[in-house]
């Protein structure tokens, strides 16, 4: 007879248990016991906690503790409430940085304050779907689990607990950044060298959010209460809200990303359910990897790059002139309307080099 874990994961999840559980071999376990461990305290998006862009040894054993937290998100200026699903608390969740070769060992906690099961695929894992398959926590329980970063890149993890809780999970904030970098560093076409001063994350989200028969966003005392009308609105395949880090204008205002001229930015931007395009307007992309994986060369000069649905990007741009610079999904509806637009407050110098106004705004002349 299943249990009520294995009955939640469906019936392929369930059969594959018994050969999962096996336990390591004795030697492999005391091979681990002797590499380096590193406990590493995650931050909120759009920042990135402090790594290594070269690292300086061997493979190690990079640990996370990735709590789960069930909580109503406001996601525009209008007040309107999703039901929220997060990992660490953020829309999307915490980046998680090692290098090609280490062992991520995450520490996933279900509270007994949230009311559904939950687990992690991550694209970047082997095996056992991403993790998912050994990972599924009921309320008031935790589970660990180690993988080999085997592949260089920027990869998404999100929730998949089985069915169309998947989906409903994952449009609901359930999804984050695994970025793992070559040992090296980052390289360019040529292979010389490339480093960056700060690394943003931008996560993008669509939202479903059922409306009632005036046309106004509805609220839920929980998500149970919710998830009827969300899947049917989920259905339909068209998002009520599509926006960065869980909220309309949450990187503009105060929130902007800052830096300043000269300084060399490393964009990582992931959308774990849909196509995107993002476009910084009035830069570029000096060196995009618009499929998130470094084996691959990066391409150059990319005035809007392409981010495929369930797959994380990374470009990195060297800012030349101060100003606000607007980053968007270059979908300009979903931009404007919706809600995909972040700001970059860049200071520094101005060079009329590469831009001036050579005459004002004023009245045409008359012949």
């Amino acid at each position: 007879m299943l249990t009520r874990r294995q009955a939640l994961m469906g019936t392929a999840a369930a059969a594959m248990l018994p050969t999962l559980a096996k336990a390591a071999p004795p030697a492999a376990e005391a091979g681990m016991a002797g590499l380096p461990r590193e406990k590493v305290t995650l931050v909120a998006p759009p920042f990135v906690h402090a790594h290594e862009q070269v690292a300086s040894g061997g493979p190690k054993v990079v640990e996370f503790v990735l709590p789960i937290e069930e909580k109503p998100v406001v996601i525009d200026d209008e007040g309107t409430v999703l039901q929220g699903m997060t990992f660490n608390g953020s829309i999307p969740g915490p980046m998680m940085v090692v290098h090609e070769g280490d062992y991520v060992e995450v520490t996933l906690i279900n509270s007994a304050a949230n009311s559904m099961p939950h687990n992690i695929d991550f694209h970047a894992a082997t095996g056992a779907l991403g993790g998912g398959a050994l990972t599924l926590i009921m309320p008031g329980e935790q589970v660990k689990l180690r993988f080999k970063a085997t592949r260089s890149g920027t990869f998404v993890y999100h929730c998949a607990p089985e069915g169309p809780m998947i989906p409903w999970h994952v449009v609901s904030g359930m999804s984050g950044t695994l970025m793992v970098l070559p040992r090296d560093g980052l390289r360019n076409h040529r292979g010389e060298p490339l480093r960056y001063d700060q690394v943003f994350y931008v996560g993008e989200n669509d939202f479903y959010i059922p409306r009632d028969a005036d046309g106004n966003f509805k609220q839920y005392e929980s998500h149970g209460d919710a998830y009827a009308e969300t899947v049917e609105v989920m259905r339909g395949l068209v998002p009520t809200h599509v926006v960065f880090n869980g909220a309309k204008g949450a990187l503009t205002g105060d929130n902007a990303m800052k830096a300043k001229v000269g300084e060399t930015v490393l964009i990582v931007h992931s959308q774990a359910n849909r196509d995107t395009r993002p476009h910084l307007i009035g830069g570029h992309g000096d060196y995009v990897w618009e499929e998130g994986k470094f084996a691959n060369p990066p391409a150059r000069d990319l005035e809007t790059w392409f981010i495929r649905g369930g797959s994380a990007g990374a470009a990195v741009y060297t800012f030349l002139q101060p100003g606000i610079y607007a980053y968007v999904n270059h979908n300009l509806i979903e931009a404007v309307e919706l809600g995909a637009t972040a700001h970059f407050v860049v200071e520094g110098e101005w060079s009329d080099d590469l831009m001036k106004q050579v005459e004002a705004p004023g009245p045409i002349p008359m012949n």
